[in-house]
């Protein structure tokens, strides 16, 4: 590959910011919960797991209520590349060898339900949201991948997946192969939710937003808690974020770990072929056609870590960039956002009853990358739960499965990564003072002679917090790309004044005052 003549010109937009949550000329609000009320079911998250499951649940005549910490669509689903398709990397080879034929072929069967969900969904309310079906590729550029490729083509013949195996695809950059899977999707899913929002607010449905679930009680009829103190009475909870608020006994944290990826929308010299791509090998590299103002760009993805683990996060962005120029060239970087996905210990995801003695509390998280198909198959799967319909999906995503391999190797190595990075944060002593920080800077800071967090906004007020994580107290770090203070242990995030982002931490980070 060559480097592009006109890398020095094109530059990264200052402000991350989503494309999905610009697209639309307006998000509707919705009022907090201030006074307790009754309902069948309470759905705890308002991406688009939660929004789909109050949807089908309504559908069905069922009483539902959603209740949001923060504004809706303002979390991984605002920040997805929002690919529809049941190719979800190199994972079914995988998962033949943890899960069996059986339940591997069932996994593949609820997103393929799933992708039928989206598609037929869009046309029965003729939602505008770029539905456009396309095929899907996962390829590698390195010799060094091409038996897992192999593999995983062998295990699509196995489940009785229709792909083809190809030598060569439509990118416009040198690949040694592919596996192509035809009939799959993308769509912009800010729209598409929108409109999922009016239908359930037309069927009765209420949505609440700046309410944040604190516990949840156990016994049917259960009485979910908010930290604003207003009280929801239901049959059903439903959680649908990344990380349960009602943790204490089931201890997810444990078995979760949260990553992030970065995009970038660009409009490019080469004409972006059709088809949506993904590569096999690392650093990772997703590709798909995107329409921006009524005019063709294209979004590449990639660059993951553990949240709170990255090197500098520009530096992400950059590569993403460098990718682009190289392989595509680019005219302008339109925007540029990052997302947050948590994965279990086995990467199937968690769906379904959150504890066996507790059949009324259900949950759905662990999407890894793939939440806009395994969102449905979750939504899909806890409505058949709750209105008391079998599903044949219901042993493979239970949340109390448990296979050794690989669970507790990789349930070792990530406990010890967080002792690590506890154990390290309370131990990091290279603080800068809080008056040597310009403007746009934050960073650890000392104050009192103890670890802080500060930041100089761009009108040069200075905003501190204490940096201990407010989940289990593991010390955050500074995320200049984004302006946040991300947790290393378990995903938590927080805004440079220290409210609170993503979860599992529920209350904001201490502000100091010097």
């Amino acid at each position: 590959m060559t480097q592009h003549s006109q890398a020095s010109t094109v530059s990264l937009p200052q402000f991350p910011q989503s494309y999905w949550l610009d697209s639309v000329d307006q998000i509707p609000q919705f009022p907090s919960l201030t006074a307790d009320l009754k309902t069948d079911v309470a759905v705890i998250g308002a991406g688009i797991t939660g929004i789909t499951t109050a949807y089908l649940l309504a559908k069905r005549g069922v009483k539902v209520v959603v209740l949001n910490a923060g504004r809706i669509l303002g979390g991984t689903t605002g920040h997805t590349t929002a690919k529809v398709t049941t190719q979800h990397g190199l994972i079914y080879h995988e998962f033949l060898s943890h899960f069996g034929e059986e339940k591997t072929r069932l996994y593949y069967e609820a997103n393929n339900e799933a992708l039928s969900l989206i598609k037929n969904t869009v046309n029965e309310l003729g939602i505008d949201c770029q539905f456009t079906e396309e095929d899907a590729y996962v390829y590698t550029s390195d010799e060094a991948y091409l038996n897992q490729l192999q593999d995983e083509y062998l295990a699509y013949g196995n489940l009785q997946i229709a792909a083809d195996y190809l030598e060569s695809n439509p990118l416009p950059f040198a690949t040694k192969a592919a596996i192509r899977i035809r009939a799959q999707a993308r769509f912009n899913p800010v729209p598409y939710l929108l409109r999922l929002i009016q239908e359930i607010t037309q069927m009765g449905g209420q949505i609440f937003e700046g309410t944040t679930v604190v516990g949840a009680t156990h016994e049917k009829p259960s009485t979910v808690k908010t930290k604003q103190g207003a009280q929801v009475t239901c049959d059903y909870v439903v959680t649908a974020s990344h990380y349960p608020f009602n943790d204490i006994k089931g201890a997810y944290f444990t078995r979760l770990h949260a990553e992030k990826s970065y995009v970038i929308a660009a409009r490019t010299e080469k004409t972006f072929p059709e088809g949506m791509y993904i590569n096999a090998e690392q650093p990772s590299r997703s590709l798909r056609a995107v329409t921006i103002d009524g005019e063709p760009a294209v979004l590449i993805g990639g660059e993951g870590h553990k949240t709170g683990q990255g090197l500098c996060t520009h530096q992400y962005y950059e590569n993403l960039q460098k990718f682009g120029e190289e392989t595509f060239g680019l005219k302008e970087i339109l925007y540029r956002w990052s997302a947050q996905d948590v994965f279990t210990l086995d990467k199937m995801p968690y769906i379904g009853r959150q504890f066996n003695d507790v059949p009324h509390l259900l949950m759905a998280t662990g999407y890894r990358k793939w939440g806009m198909t395994n969102s449905m198959v979750a939504a899909m799967l806890n409505t058949k739960l709750i209105v008391g319909e079998q599903s044949p999906y219901e042993e493979v995503f239970t949340p109390h499965r448990f296979h050794a391999d690989p669970s507790v190797k990789t349930f070792v190595m990530q406990n010890a990564n967080v002792a690590k990075h506890f154990v390290a944060g309370k131990f990091d002593l290279q603080h800068k003072q809080p008056e040597e920080l310009s403007t746009d800077e934050g960073s650890v800071v000392s104050v009192g002679g103890k670890r802080a967090g500060a930041y100089r906004d761009t009108s040069g007020e200075l905003h501190v917090v204490d940096t201990t994580c407010t989940h289990l107290g593991c010390e955050v770090e500074w995320n200049d790309a984004e302006r946040t203070w991300d947790c290393p242990c378990h995903g938590s995030r927080y805004s440079y004044q220290g409210d609170v982002i993503e979860g599992p931490a529920k209350k904001a980070l201490t502000k100091l005052s010097l």
